[in-house]
């Protein structure tokens, strides 16, 4: 079979055209000619570092040894081509490896760790919002929940395939299919029933012999569950019917032979269970084939691969005999080369002046940027020279503050004294008497209101809060030369007592002064004036 064996670079789209041809000599069950083709594919996507093509083909190696059921094999390929997946692919190609790992698995009854790795295959699928391959994986996790008699979880599955593969009527048959299966694990046998009957119709009218042949035993089984025997009877005759494959009869017999048993038809029951003996027989002469077949097939691969290295060896001889003659040729060429030295000294030399002032270009822009470097840093250190005079000049007007604040309480407490004097003495019954004694009154309530000394307590706010007025000003035009006045005693932090004192008027008097002023700014109820000028 393996005969005529060459090996020679080919490209990349010769390459997918072996895997094309290995597939379908695979569908074809010509299983020698697919793997030929399939492992030539790999050993030239291997050596020009293709990765794709490398995965095609190492997977669907694996997928011909499943359909010659040589699990072990088939594994052994999936594990590679999923490592290469992993390593230099993209999640995709994770995915569909991970699903055949799983199939395997299932085949073998191996639920846990078929459940692991569809369960991997499902939530890459999710994540890269595949949803066509998400209701493939969701069907093969409703499967193996049935058989592990997680029946919630498996309906789950099964409802979300349905709901994703509505334009793939033949994979939605078997997302149906398996959740018929899951209402009678579940003992609904009604709606079971209802849903396999429609699905049986569907298939017949797609010609769908598989999914044909999975009702009607589903069917057999409900009515048997119902103990409805001639129902079950005549949908397990349809079955064997329907389809005539060795495996399949098996399956049909064993259901018949189950009905016979429940109906105590005991002479055709031990008919039904010869016939199982027989057809386990034949299936076991089969399988002795499959294996001669495969153990073949496996010789033939070898020796195969054996031809090929030995060929890819006998090409990499000729390749380092094709370098070494041109290597040859390029000592010629030099020779050549050297004859025509001479004649390019003096090419060279002005390439080397060339070569040289670009240098010189070079280092003169490396001291451009030296001195760039050197001026930024002189800029930093003056912005942070900036900013210590800066810190310094604020600390100075807080101190000129805390004097401005120092020199008002003590006019505040003066004017209080100067008060409490003149209600001392307005409490005397002789002061309306003692003209000398009103004089004096008179003389300490003048001391009272804003003279020299007040005057020159706002120059002097000014000039240490310089622009905080025209500032004021500025953004609030609506307040007056008194509000102006007010207002530097609430910047100072002043309370109502003692900025009442100092301006001869009462308490409420300045708190309600407070509220205008806030109003003609036109500020929220809950923001505080003091915080809002001292802001500024």
């Amino acid at each position: 079979m393996f005969s005529n064996i060459q090996v020679y670079a080919i490209s990349r789209a010769a390459c997918d055209t072996l895997i094309r041809s290995g597939i379908q000599a695979m569908q074809h069950q010509d299983y020698v000619k697919a793997l030929e083709q399939l492992e030539e594919a790999r050993l030239q996507a291997e050596t020009n570092k293709w990765h794709e093509q490398q995965f095609l083909a190492l997977n669907n190696i694996g997928l011909t040894y499943y359909a010659m059921f040589d699990y072990g094999e088939a594994l052994n390929f999936y594990l590679e081509a999923y490592t290469l997946a992993v390593r230099e692919l993209e999640a995709k190609h994770e995915m569909i490896v991970l699903n055949n790992i799983a199939v395997l698995y299932s085949k073998e009854k191996n639920f846990v760790k078929a459940t692991e790795y569809f369960e991997r295959a499902y939530k890459i699928s999710r994540e890269n919002e595949a949803h066509t391959q998400t209701g493939f994986y969701a069907i093969n996790l409703g499967i193996v929940c049935n058989k592990t008699a997680k029946l919630q979880q498996a309906r789950a599955f099964l409802k979300e395939a349905v709901s994703l593969l509505q334009e793939h009527p033949r994979t939605l048959l078997d997302a149906r299919g398996a959740l018929a299966e899951n209402y009678l694990l579940e003992e609904n046998y009604a709606e079971a029933v209802s849903l396999a009957k429609m699905l049986l119709a569907e298939a017949e009218q797609l010609d769908h012999p598989e999914n044909k042949l999975e009702m009607l035993v589903l069917l057999a089984k409900a009515y048997l569950a119902e103990n409805n025997y001639e129902q079950a009877v005549l949908y397990a005759r349809k079955a064997f019917h329907s389809h005539n494959s060795p495996e399949n009869s098996l399956a049909i017999y064993e259901v018949l032979a189950n009905i016979y048993q429940k109906s105590k038809a005991y002479d055709l029951a031990l008919q039904a269970k010869d016939s199982i003996l027989h057809l386990q027989a034949q299936l076991n002469h089969i399988k002795n084939g499959r294996a001669f077949e495969n153990a073949r097939v496996k010789f033939e691969l070898q020796n195969y691969q054996h031809q090929l290295r030995l060929n890819q060896s006998r090409l990499h001889n000729e390749r380092k005999l094709f370098y070494s003659l041109m290597a040859i040729a390029v000592l010629i060429a030099g020779f050549i080369g050297w004859g025509l030295y001479n004649r390019s000294v003096k090419h060279r030399q002005n390439r080397t002046i060339a070569e040289k002032g670009r240098k010189i270009a070079e280092l003169e822009l490396e001291n451009q940027k030296s001195q760039k470097l050197l001026l930024e840093k002189q800029i930093k250190e003056q912005e942070a020279l900036a900013m210590l005079e800066q810190e310094r000049l604020k600390n100075e007007i807080e101190s000129r503050n805390r004097k401005l604040s120092t020199k008002a309480l003590h006019l505040s407490a003066r004017n209080q004294l100067i008060e409490e004097i003149i209600e001392d003495l307005s409490k005397s019954k002789e002061l309306a008497k003692d003209m000398d004694l009103l004089r004096h009154v008179k003389d300490l309530k003048q001391h009272l209101k804003p003279d020299k000394e007040w005057n020159s307590f706002v120059t002097h706010f000014e000039e240490v809060n310089s622009g905080f007025l025209n500032t004021l000003k500025e953004k609030h035009p609506s307040l007056t030369a008194n509000d102006m006045r007010f207002i530097p005693y609430i910047f100072m932090n002043l309370s109502n007592k003692e900025i009442s004192a100092m301006l001869n008027i009462t308490t409420d008097a300045c708190r309600k002064r407070k509220e205008r002023i806030s109003k003609k700014m036109e500020l929220p109820e809950n923001v505080d004036l003091y915080e809002y000028i001292s802001r500024f």
